[in-house]
C-alpha cells in the first residue's frame, strides 16, 4: 500500500479485493481508492464522473473506488493499527447531515466474506463513537465506507472478536471523534493527522506530531521527518534493517532504527514528488548523491 495527498484528495494505491459502499461502488479488484473534498461550487450532478476525472487527471488507471466528501483532507485522520490502516473524514453540519467516510486497508488478505463483515464491524464503531460523543443518531445519509486488502486471504471474516476486526474496530472507535474535533476547529493542525497504535507503556494511541517531537533528531541533525513510519515497512531489505525476536508477541519484528533512507533531505524531497516510487529507485538515487559528493 502507497498512500498520499494530491491537493484535496487522498489517494491510496495498491492492488485490492475489494468492497466500497460509495458511488459506483461494489466488489472487485482496484488499483486506487479515492477519497475527493468537492468544490464548493459542484452542482452534485454526475458524482462518479468527477471521480473519473480525479484519477484521470493523476494518470491513474479506471479501476477505483472512490468517495466523496466536503470536509478538507487537512482534517483527515489516518490510524495505523498493525497490517491495518484506517482512513477517516468526518463532518457534522447542523444546516445539513455532513458526511462521515471510512476506507479500511488490511496489508493481510481478507476474503470476499471477511470484506463485507468488515462493513458491519467498522459501521458498528462509528455508531458506537457518535453515541459516545452525545449524538441522537448513528451516522449520516450519505456516509460510505471501503474495505480493501492485499494479498494472500489469511482472514475468512472479521467480526470484533477476529484479528482484523478487533484493529478496525478500535481504530474507528478512536478515529471518529479525533476526525470530528478536526472538523470542527476543537483540534488544528495544519495537515492530515497521523495516529500509531501502540503497545510501550500499555496499549493506546500515540498522534505522531513532528513539530513536538521528542526524539528529534532521532538519526541526524537536519534530518527530515515525513515518512517517520515508513511507507516501505517492513521491507525486508537487509541492507537497511534486520528481523528480531519480538519481547511481546511471537514471531520475528522487522528492526530498522538504524535506517536513514527517508530521512535524507534528497530521497525524503524524492519521495514526495513521486510517491509511488520504489524502494529500489529511491536507494538508486542515494547512491547517484553518494557519487556526486
Amino acid at each position: 500500500m502507497r498512500y498520499y495527498l494530491r491537493e484535496n484528495t487522498l489517494f491510496v494505491r495498491g492492488s485490492y479485493r475489494s468492497l466500497s459502499t460509495g458511488v459506483g461502488g461494489g466488489i472487485g479488484t482496484v488499483s486506487t481508492l479515492l477519497n475527493h473534498t468537492l468544490r464548493p461550487d459542484w452542482d452534485g450532478q454526475e458524482p462518479l464522473r468527477e471521480l473519473a476525472l480525479v484519477a484521470s487527471r493523476e494518470g491513474l488507471p479506471a479501476d477505483f473506488f472512490g468517495l466523496l466528501t466536503t470536509v478538507r483532507m487537512q482534517h483527515l485522520c489516518i490510524l495505523q493499527y498493525d497490517f491495518v490502516t484506517v482512513f477517516i473524514s468526518a463532518g457534522i453540519h447542523k444546516e445539513s447531515p455532513g458526511t462521515i467516510n471510512i476506507i479500511v486497508c488490511s496489508s493481510q488478505g481478507m476474503s470476499d466474506a471477511a470484506l463485507a463483515g468488515a462493513i458491519i464491524t467498522a459501521t458498528e464503531a462509528k455508531s458506537e463513537a457518535l453515541r459516545g460523543l452525545g449524538h441522537p443518531f448513528y451516522g449520516t445519509p450519505t456516509d460510505a465506507v471501503i474495505i480493501a486488502s492485499e494479498g494472500v486471504v489469511v482472514h475468512p471474516s472479521a467480526g470484533i472478536h477476529t484479528e482484523v476486526g478487533h484493529r478496525i474496530h478500535a481504530a474507528v472507535l478512536f478515529g471518529i471523534p479525533e476526525a470530528l474535533r478536526r472538523h470542527e476547529g476543537v483540534v488544528t493542525r495544519e495537515a492530515s493527522s497521523y495516529f500509531i497504535f501502540s503497545r510501550f507503556g500499555g496499549d493506546h494511541w500515540v498522534e505522531w506530531l513532528p513539530k513536538a517531537c521528542p526524539y528529534y533528531p532521532c538519526h541526524f541533525e537536519g534530518q527530515r521527518c515525513e515518512f517517520c513510519y515508513c511507507p516501505f515497512y517492513p521491507c525486508g531489505d537487509e541492507s537497511l534493517g534486520q528481523w528480531v525476536r519480538s519481547s511481546s508477541r511471537n514471531g520475528p519484528v522487522w528492526n530498522c532504527a538504524g535506517c536513514t533512507l527517508l530521512h535524507q533531505p534528497g530521497i525524503a524531497d524524492y519521495l514526495k514528488q513521486n510517491p509511488e516510487a520504489s524502494l529500489r529507485e529511491l536507494k538508486m538515487r542515494q547512491r547517484e548523491k553518494q557519487n556526486e559528493a
